[in-house]
């Protein structure tokens, strides 16, 4: 097995794989990351996936990663440039909704760590011929849940799946229970009705709960 990401990148991997939660955070106004961030490792999570779908990002990257016992990368990437701005923000990993071997290929150059999303046998196989070994099964719940990842996980054996989409605290153990899952990807702790109200003791809460689930 190529194990590209874990033998370059073993802090990443680990820490992603040691929390089994992936917050994926969509923030407006970047004034709230830092308390956003240390309301995460109050709850016992110090990893966060910063959403490219706002203008604040690139600042709500930096604000977090600020913070200690952080590590933070930056999702929805969705070409080189925006690459460019997360890893100079402090981006520690980055992910992609889709396989895209521009945005994989710059990620490498600066040497991040980079899970793309797949959704059929083709991209994993995409993803494999460009190095990697950990992918983001999207939208997990949509394109089958947890029998869809035990599928492509039995003759893909040395891909690690992070599932995102769908994923709540009904189903979380069911996806971690799977052994080729390295984590998975939610927002419910991370809601956007929490962040626009700054609920930050909800959002504690919420991630001492959902981690509570993992044991």
């Amino acid at each position: 097995m190529t194990d590209v990401q874990h033998t370059e990148h073993p802090t990443v991997v680990e820490v992603i794989a040691t929390g089994k939660i992936v917050p994926v955070v969509v923030l407006e106004d970047a004034a709230d990351a830092a308390s956003l961030a240390d309301a995460l490792v109050a709850g016992g999570l110090g990893c966060a996936e910063v959403t490219f779908r706002t203008a604040a990002a690139a600042d709500a990257i930096r604000a977090m990663s600020d913070r200690p016992g952080m590590l933070v990368g930056a999702g929805t990437v969705l070409n080189v440039a925006q690459v460019d701005r997360a890893v100079a923000a402090g981006a520690k990993f980055v992910v992609s909704p889709g396989f895209s071997a521009a945005v994989v290929a710059r990620c490498q150059e600066h040497g991040v760590p980079v899970f793309p999303g797949v959704a059929s046998p083709s991209e994993i196989i995409q993803a494999l011929d460009a190095g990697l070994d950990t992918v983001k099964f999207f939208p997990a719940e949509q394109l089958g849940g947890v029998p869809m990842v035990k599928a492509l996980a039995a003759p893909f054996r040395s891909v690690r799946f992070i599932p995102t989409g769908g994923v709540n605290t009904g189903n979380l153990a069911d996806y971690l229970a799977v052994k080729s899952v390295l984590a998975v990807g939610g927002t419910w702790m991370v809601a956007p009705d929490l962040l626009a109200a700054r609920d930050w003791d909800a959002v504690t809460s919420r991630t001492r709960d959902a981690l509570e689930q993992t044991r």
